[in-house]
């Protein structure tokens, strides 16, 4: 492990601590704050606003005037890409310190949510922005005596539940469709990242965004969120984190007033390997689905299935891989891995890790701790692994792999199916039927052939079975933040229906 740097000039980086709600930063309405965590370390970076109902109900009340009584809905759609494009501009000016209050907020590696995250963050943004002016209904040709066509309007206030997992990212997959829409919001991001999320409304007030339309309110999911969710005055919400939680929001929506609801939720994804795959190639494909982001992604490749063919030499290489793997201070450019996102999170891993260990799962490397302060864990593998095994069924959301070895192609399908997640699957062949075959076998919303985390902003992900439904990504994405409203008058002595 590298040793850390001392952070005294990331933590000058934190700027906004305060809720951000009609344009302003306030206090919350109880005065309480909590304390956002270096996971490097363990310790305190800022202590922040600790939003609950109260503010909660302020800032929808900000969100309701904003659409109702103005500017932000009513613009063109070329008026909002406008300012949407200005606030790209921003992103881009502001790179530097968006990647350092993700790195020491989240632990992620900072050279790659600058140079990757935050302009990827930025391109989301700028595809909607194009997007703004693009939102048509239709004209319907009816068989009766009659002149109908559909309008496409804003669905409302739009309540955003952001992951801890990439705070910048997922703050911008959601809020750029919404505003291309004309839709309000209220964002509750993470408590334990809440540092970019904060730093995002500073840049929409700089790019013109209307006071009202962009609200953030930093707190805990069983009081803000709650809230959120439950609100008789929130039309929609989009959540994004695991099952069980997406779960008691499907609830809250439907128990208050039955709001729309979209989900992006756990996952378990499996990536298949085939005997005619480069088996270096296929190593690393491997090694990086289930390390990057130190395993925190919804779609890790957490089940690796290997042919028997190759297997061995295969093993053999992953190991080598993995245990050349750098864990560290993710400020470090030599560095591939920093801390898991909290204590908490590091404890669950840990827990995972004995888990595999009791269930007879043979240990090929890692499993242990890194350091002796911050939140650090080995790259994890597990090998001779049965499907029903806890390390095997679970999202573990860390640096653990399951690795399985199959003999026949109908054996993968099988078990790469046997989860109750369909978020994402990987294939690794060069034999086109098999491809073929076994992309449209995986009950998933993502197939990837030949590589691996390739997302796009014009590619639709979201889940199958309790990976959860709604697309980001896409002119789908842009298309649930918006209701369609037929309209029909009658036609009199045209000479045509």
């Amino acid at each position: 492990m590298t040793g850390l740097s001392n952070g005294a000039s990331a933590l000058n980086k934190v700027k906004f601590t305060k809720l951000f709600i009609n344009g302003e930063f306030v206090d919350s309405v109880s005065g309480k704050t909590f304390e956002t965590i270096d996971p490097r370390t363990g310790d305190v970076i800022a202590r922040i606003s600790e939003g609950d109902k109260e503010d909660i109900d302020i800032a929808v009340k900000a969100a309701r005037h904003a659409f109702d009584f103005g500017p932000w809905p009513r613009m063109s759609g070329a008026a909002r890409g406008k300012i949407l494009l200005k606030w790209v501009e921003l992103i881009e000016e502001h790179a530097e310190e968006l990647a350092t209050l993700d790195a020491i907020d989240a632990g992620k590696l900072y050279h790659m949510c600058k140079n990757v995250e935050v302009p990827s963050a930025a391109n989301t943004l700028r595809y909607y922005a194009g997007a703004a002016d693009k939102i048509h209904g239709e004209v319907l040709k009816m068989s009766r005596e009659f002149h109908a066509y559909t309008l496409l309007e804003p669905v409302g206030v739009v309540g955003h539940i952001t992951p801890w997992n990439f705070p910048n990212t997922m703050f911008y997959i959601k809020v750029a469709p919404s505003l291309a829409a004309g839709c309000t919001m209220v964002i509750k991001p993470a408590e334990q990242t809440p540092l970019s999320a904060l730093y995002n409304a500073h840049l929409a007030k700089l790019a013109g965004i209307p006071d009202g339309v962009l609200n953030v309110v930093t707190g805990f999911g069983p009081t803000a969120g709650a809230a959120l969710s439950s609100h008789m005055d929130v039309d929609k919400v989009s959540f994004t984190g695991s099952t069980q939680t997406g779960r008691e929001i499907m609830q809250a929506a439907a128990k208050s007033n039955l709001k729309q609801v979209s989900l992006e939720l756990g996952g378990k994804s499996p990536l298949i390997i085939f005997d005619d795959a480069d088996v270096d190639k296929a190593a690393e494909l491997a090694l990086i689905g289930i390390l990057y982001n130190k395993g925190e992604v919804c779609v890790a490749s957490s089940r690796v299935f290997v042919q028997e063919g190759i297997y061995d030499e295969f093993e053999k290489k992953l190991v080598e891989k993995a245990k050349a793997w750098v864990v560290g201070d993710p400020f470090d450019p030599k560095v591939q891995q920093g801390p898991q996102v909290d204590k908490e999170q590091f404890e669950k891993v840990l827990s995972y890790i004995e888990h595999g260990k009791r269930e007879g799962a043979t240990l090929l490397t890692g499993g242990k701790t890194v350091g002796n302060k911050g939140y650090f864990i080995e790259p994890t593998i597990f090998s001779d692994i049965k499907d029903e095994m806890i390390i095997a069924q679970d999202e573990i959301f860390g640096p653990v792999m399951a690795l399985k070895k199959f003999k026949t192609i109908e054996e993968a399908i099988k078990s790469a199916n046997n989860t109750k997640y369909g978020l994402a699957a990987g294939i690794v062949t060069k034999n086109l039927d098999t491809a073929n075959t076994v992309s449209r076998s995986i009950r998933a919303g993502t197939i990837w052939i030949n590589c691996y985390f390739a997302f796009g902003d014009d590619v639709p992900f979201g889940g199958y079975k309790m990976s959860g439904f709604g697309k980001d990504h896409g002119l789908e994405a842009l298309h649930k933040y918006l209701q369609v409203k037929s309209v029909v008058t009658p036609l009199y002595n045209s000479p045509w229906l």
